[in-house]
């Protein structure tokens, strides 16, 4: 396998296209890393594009604990805030040491990496030895290095600014450029998300270039991103102030009651969530209870679909989600089957577009999704620990959008 070359080094670095004078060694380990990780049971079945952006990955992760530069930090108070735990999917042991180097991180990292990048291993279990070994063998080399590796001051690209500070407004856009479309902890989350952008964009085109920026400098202020599906102004907030950003107050209570609502419990005795196992159902409870048209067949383009889960709001109107029904393990389901979720539950929290954001926070509160668990794995409790880390990483803005 070809080097790791410094312009591909480079391009993932804060201080982009200037060089600094811990580059070279940084470029050596990140080649190093290709060599330890290229040997692993794993690679071998990889492209190798991604063995490449799992050694940068890991050579930047080291960068950032090496100069404290905050974004791995981040990462893990976020974590403690929402969750409770440090890192995803692992007990953490005594000897974990806060932002400094750990297996654990590594063995989140690695799997971060193919979850996000490998779309044939989306849903390796993150306790799948091959991936261990691989991570483990990195962390060993990483060990190795770690106490004697110089610090890259030009890493800490948030030392001195302040939110407010209106003086600190270029610095903190740059921040925000970086960690949107270079860094080395958001960036893979997003790699589905820009693919449909890349796509949407006419490259034969002569304006493409201006197309492009325009659609990256939109999406930078309006996706989500990261393994925690957070706005690029919240990593920006979490970065600088060591805390996620407060929610936005709203302007006042919406006490508008949507036409739906009323209509739809009225005919469920009050229930908010209507479960279907068939079109014909579901048609006919428009008809019936929400005063469609009648003799009509409503939304026709989902009439090929079966299992369908209507799910009203006060304020924000109904839902409907189809081919899902017999995951939820509601007791006013029916049609709740449980071989079925074994296999397709996990589906709601890693397929964009499966189950909307609303529902899926509704079947969490309620515990509605007992069987999800990765592909050759039984751990059923590992998903439901992680189920809101788990939507927001693969859904990103499915999950967090309104």
């Amino acid at each position: 396998m070809e080097e790791i070359t410094m312009k591909e080094f480079l391009l993932r670095q804060p201080n982009f296209p200037k060089q600094s004078e811990t580059d070279d060694y940084y470029l050596d380990v990140a080649n190093a890393l290709l060599k330890v990780l290229s040997g692993t049971q794993l690679a071998a079945d990889m492209e190798p594009g991604l063995v490449r952006k799992i050694a940068l990955t890991l050579t930047d992760y080291l960068q950032d604990i090496g100069a404290d530069a905050g974004l791995w930090r981040s990462f893990v108070l976020a974590n403690r805030e929402l969750y409770g735990w440090s890192v995803p999917f692992h007990d953490i042991p005594e000897s974990y040491i806060d932002y400094e180097l750990n297996r654990e991180d590594v063995r989140f990292l690695v799997w971060y990496c193919i979850a996000m990048l490998w779309e044939e291993k989306r849903l390796i279990f993150p306790h799948d030895d091959r991936l261990l070994q691989m991570a483990d063998m990195a962390y060993e080399y990483l060990d190795s290095v770690y106490e004697d590796a110089p610090v890259n001051e030009t890493f800490n690209i948030t030392r001195g600014l302040e939110w407010n500070d209106p003086n600190d407004r270029e610095g903190i856009l740059h921040l925000g450029n970086w960690l949107f479309l270079h860094s080395y902890l958001l960036t893979p989350a997003y790699s589905t998300s820009l693919r449909e952008i890349l796509m949407s964009v006419d490259h034969t085109s002569k304006d493409a270039d201006v197309e492009l920026n325009n659609r990256l400098e939109e999406a930078m202020m309006q996706d989500s991103t990261g393994p925690l599906a957070l706005f690029t102004p919240e990593w920006v907030y979490l970065m600088i102030e060591g805390k996620l950003p407060p929610h936005a107050q709203s302007e006042g209570e919406d006490t508008n009651v949507h036409p739906y609502y009323e209509k739809f419990v009225n005919a469920t005795g009050g229930k908010t969530l209507k479960f279907f196992g068939n079109y014909d159902e579901m048609n006919d409870f428009f008809i019936s209870a929400l005063g469609w048209e009648p003799g009509k067949l409503h939304l026709e383009q989902v009439a090929d679909s079966r299992d369908f889960v209507l799910m009203v709001d006060r304020h924000k109107g109904m839902l409907m989600a189809r081919d899902i029904n017999r995951c939820i393990a509601s007791p006013e389901n029916p049609y709740y089957d449980k071989a079925y979720a074994a296999d397709h539950a996990i589906e709601l929290l890693t397929g964009r577009g499966v189950c909307p954001g609303d529902l899926l926070r509704c079947i969490f509160e309620h515990d509605w999704l007992p069987d999800a668990h990765f592909p050759g794995s039984d751990d059923n409790a590992l998903v439901k620990d992680n189920r809101d880390f788990m939507a927001r990483c693969f859904l990103q803005l499915y999950y967090r959008g309104d």
